[in-house]
C-alpha cells in the first residue's frame, strides 16, 4: 500500500512492486522523501513510530534533570540545567512539528503516549540521586544521543533529517557540559571523585540499553536501514558510542564498570559483557524503577497545563474574527 501527500490517500496499482521498487531506487539514489510524495504506508508508520517515540523522550527526558535544578550546586549550574531543559522541550517541539507533516496530530501523538500506547526511551526511568547523575547523563546520556542522531540529519525522510540539524547541535553542546561537569567532580575532592564513579556505575549498562536490542533480534533495524530511516545498526551505534567514551573515561579517570570490556586488535572493535535484556524489556514494558512516576508527572503536566492550550486557542479564534471583520 502507498501513500500519497498528508492526506495519507492510498494507491493500490495493479504494479504494486513496480511502486515499491520505485520508491526504492530514490532511497537508494540518496533522495529526499517529502511529505507530499508517494511513499509506502509501511514507511510513513515506521516513521511515525520513530518520531514520536524521539519526541516524547525529549519532553519526559527532562523530568530526571529537572529534580535537581534548584539543588544544583552553583548558580552557573542551576543556568545550565534550565537551559538545557529548554532546549530538550524545543527538541521535542520540532520533531513533533516534523511527524505532523505524516498525516498525524500532536494531540494524537500526546495521546498515546499518556495512554501508555507509546514508548520513550528506557533509559529516563531510572532515578537520578545526585548531582553526578545529572554530569553523567550529560556526558554518557546525551553522548549515546548523539550517536543515534547525527545519522538521522541523513533520514531518507526530508523534514526529520532537517530537524536533526539544529537538534544535534544543542545535544553535543549538551554532551560537552555534562563532560565539563565530570571532569570538574573527579579533579574534586575523594568524596566527590567517589560520587562521580559511582554515578557512572550506575548508568553505564543503562546508556548501553539505549541504543537497543542486538540487531539479530531487532524487528525494526532491517526495514530502518532499507530505507534509510536510520543509516547504522543499534550495535554499530553501541560499538560508535564505546569507542568514543573510552578515551574520554581513561583521561579524567573514571572506570567503566564493565570486567569484560576490550579492545580486539584484530577487529578493531571493542569487546563488552552481556548487557541484562530481561531488565530492559521490564523497563520498556513499564516495570522500571520510574515509570509510573514519570507518566504521572507528565499527564499531571498535561492536565495541569491545558487552561494554556485553551487560552492560545481563544485568542487565536478571537484574532481570526477580527481579521475577518
Amino acid at each position: 500500500m502507498y501513500s500519497q501527500g498528508l492526506m495519507g490517500v492510498e494507491e493500490t496499482p495493479g504494479g504494486e512492486q513496480d511502486l515499491l521498487d520505485r520508491f526504492q531506487a530514490r532511497i537508494d539514489a540518496g533522495e529526499k522523501i517529502e511529505p507530499n510524495d508517494e511513499m509506502p504506508e509501511a514507511y510513513r508508520k515506521t516513521l511515525i513510530r520513530q518520531m514520536s517515540q524521539h519526541a516524547h523522550s525529549e519532553i519526559v527526558g527532562v523530568y530526571p534533570e529537572a529534580n535537581w535544578v534548584t539543588r544544583a550546586p552553583t548558580l552557573r549550574r542551576k543556568l545550565q540545567a534550565m537551559a538545557k531543559i529548554q532546549d530538550e522541550f524545543g527538541h521535542g517541539l520540532y520533531i513533533y512539528s516534523a511527524a505532523e507533516t505524516l498525516g498525524v496530530s500532536r494531540e494524537e501523538m500526546v495521546g498515546q503516549l499518556l495512554s501508555g500506547k507509546a514508548k520513550y526511551s528506557s533509559v529516563f526511568n531510572y532515578p537520578t540521586l545526585n548531582w553526578a547523575d545529572l554530569a553523567v547523563i550529560g556526558w554518557l546520556g546525551d553522548g549515546a544521543a548523539i550517536m543515534n542522531q547525527i545519522p538521522l540529519c541523513r533520514c531518507s525522510y526530508g523534514p526529520y533529517a532537517r530537524a536533526m540539524v539544529l537538534v544535534c547541535k544543542e545535544e553535543s553542546f549538551h554532551q560537552r557540559q555534562g563532560y565539563e561537569a565530570m571532569v570538574a567532580l573527579m579533579n574534586g575532592s575523594p568524596e566527590q571523585k567517589a560520587m562521580g564513579q559511582d554515578a557512572v556505575n550506575r548508568w553505564w549498562w543503562p546508556i548501553m540499553m539505549m541504543f537497543g536490542p542486538h540487531d539479530a533480534d531487532s524487528p525494526n533495524t532491517e526495514t530502518g536501514v532499507k530505507w534509510k530511516i536510520k543509516n547504522f545498526t543499534n550495535d554499530e551505534l553501541r560499538q560508535k558510542f564505546i569507542k568514543a567514551t573510552v578515551p574520554q573515561a581513561k583521561l579524567i579517570g573514571i572506570e567503566i564498570p564493565d570486567p569484560d570490556l576490550r579492545f580486539n586488535e584484530e577487529t578493531g572493535d571493542w569487546e563488552h559483557g552481556e548487557i541484562d535484556w530481561d531488565e530492559f524489556w521490564s523497563v520498556v514494558k513499564g516495570q522500571g524503577p520510574c515509570n509510573h512516576d514519570r507518566i504521572t508527572a507528565r499527564r499531571k503536566a498535561h492536565a495541569e497545563g491545558a487552561w494554556v492550550l485553551e487560552a492560545a486557542q481563544a485568542y487565536a479564534a478571537k484574532q481570526a474574527a477580527r481579521n475577518a471583520a
